[in-house]
């Protein structure tokens, strides 16, 4: 098949988060399968100056109509991999950014140009390239558009770009909600514009347009795919979603074990494996001293690597800080994100630099060494679509402790209501029951032969992405 993907992050290019890491994994493991796949994202300056793309050949330049503007840039290829090429779109005053979305405190006043641009030149390249697609595949609100404005260029050109279009909700969360005006910048027909089209409460959002017009939707693990049918997950689509119920389907993401695989992780400064865990206990050792942590200490440590947002359970940690500072415990943050809760997590390690760590950046290589030096995993999400940590955790030898939502249901069984086949700790997504579960964890590491089943049962799953690729195969096959 000739698989195209279109999203607005793609690891390593640009990552912010699991978007990243997902589109990047999958399409890698289709290009393996054999399939012939094509990935387009923003040309973004950290982009273009990797080291894949220095060189990339300009493939053509691109016009797209913005309202009553007509708008050009450039679109690059490089190919990374067999059977698989990346097309960078690029024009300097939309994407020659640090960020992809905002500055860190907003989101850019021109998103919404930003990314109709970005879906209208991809429109271009299937026009003029000829990719001829059996399957174009959008990713979250940034690429939402493109099931629409396909079947509207190929109305009015009379031709065919691709038999089937798939729209995956990430995070429905992050829909892409603008002015009304805003509407006018696609340049669809009018009668798109209302309530069974892209029109929401008098405003545009673009992932309903993703979700009404795609042939199917899928999200990213089986229990989301329910929960964003309700008004507790759905953030206001839930009427939106239940109209495709018949449509949508879950499929998990997976590991990509090229990047996560403690036995071959170059990130690590030793490797190890299920049978033989020495090198955990190495880069434990170098995580206490990287953290400024007595070299010395024998207890637990909690490891936590997200983005600062209420999504993310952060307030319940905050909630929980003198359990941290109380107990024979130690605990590791990396991320960045909410002022609010960056500097109250900055005050803590402020208070007790002995117990706790805390970064405020995007760090790769430390993300590694927590989830390989750790001893539990925290991801106490209040929703989590599929959620990613959670499994590389369990490669890791790291025990997770989840909430019982979402992704994250889906793939962490609780030790303590499964003893013989649990791989990690559960909670409810609340700081009272959060609490409960840091107790019944230092249980846990006090008995030391069942930590250590816990920790081999998780090593012993398999999440990768050929099992998780294979169901997007079918979905394909299906879909044509």
């Amino acid at each position: 098949m000739k698989i195209v993907h279109v999203a607005s992050e793609l690891f390593p290019y640009m990552k912010t988060g699991g978007l990243a890491d997902a589109v990047a994994a999958l399409s890698s493991a289709l290009a393996d399968k054999g399939h012939d796949v094509a990935v387009f994202i923003p040309g973004y300056r950290v982009a273009l100056e990797h080291k894949d793309a220095v060189g990339a050949a300009r493939k053509l330049r691109v016009k797209a109509e913005l309202g009553n503007d007509f708008l050009s840039g450039d679109v690059r290829v490089f190919s990374p991999r067999k059977n698989l090429r990346v097309f960078l779109v690029c024009r300097e005053e939309f994407f020659d950014r640090r960020a992809p979305y905002g500055n860190g405190e907003r989101d850019y006043e021109d998103n919404a140009d930003r990314f109709i641009f970005f879906c209208k030149a991809v429109v271009e390249v299937l026009r003029l390239g000829d990719l001829q697609a059996d399957v174009v595949h959008c990713h979250d609100w940034q690429a939402a558009l493109l099931p629409v404005l396909l079947r509207e260029a190929e109305r009015r050109h009379g031709v065919t770009l691709a038999l089937k279009t798939i729209f995956t909700i990430h995070n429905i969360a992050y829909q892409g909600v603008f002015p009304a005006k805003t509407f006018a910048r696609t340049n669809l027909p009018d009668e798109l514009y209302h309530i069974d089209g892209l029109e929401y409460y008098s405003q545009i959002n673009l992932m309903k347009g993703g979700i009404l017009f795609a042939d199917r939707v899928t999200t990213v693990s089986p229990r989301y795919a329910k929960e964003i049918q309700t008004p507790e997950f759905g953030c206001g689509l839930d009427g939106v979603v239940q109209t495709r119920a018949d449509d949508i389907v879950g499929l998990l993401n997976g590991v990509d074990s090229a990047v996560w695989n403690p036995a071959t992780d170059p990130l690590l400064p030793a490797r190890y494996s299920a049978r033989d865990l020495a090198g955990k206990k190495v880069n434990r050792a170098e995580l206490l001293r990287r953290c400024g942590f007595a070299a010395d200490f024998s207890g637990p440590i909690f490891g936590i690597v997200a983005r600062l947002t209420e999504q993310k359970g952060i307030d319940f940690v905050l909630a929980n800080a003198d359990f941290f500072i109380a107990q024979e415990c130690r605990l590791v943050v990396l991320g960045s994100g909410d002022q609010r809760m960056e500097g109250e997590l900055r005050g803590l390690s402020d208070v007790a630099p002995q117990k706790v760590h805390f970064a405020a950046k995007l760090d790769e290589p430390m993300s590694h060494l927590i989830e390989a030096g750790a001893d539990f995993f925290v991801m106490p999400s209040v929703f989590e679509p599929c959620g990613l940590n959670q499994m590389y955790s369990q490669v890791y030898g790291t025990v997770p402790i989840v909430s019982r939502v979402g992704g994250l249901a889906d793939t962490v069984i609780d030790a303590d209501e499964k003893p013989a086949a649990g791989t990690g700790l559960m909670c409810e997504p609340d700081a009272a029951s959060l609490r409960d579960v840091l107790q019944r964890a230092l249980m846990l590491f006090s008995d030391r032969p069942r930590y250590a089943a816990v920790q081999q049962r998780g090593m012993a799953r398999d999440f990768s992405w050929k099992l998780a690729a294979a169901g997007y195969d079918r979905l394909y096959q299906e879909s044509l």
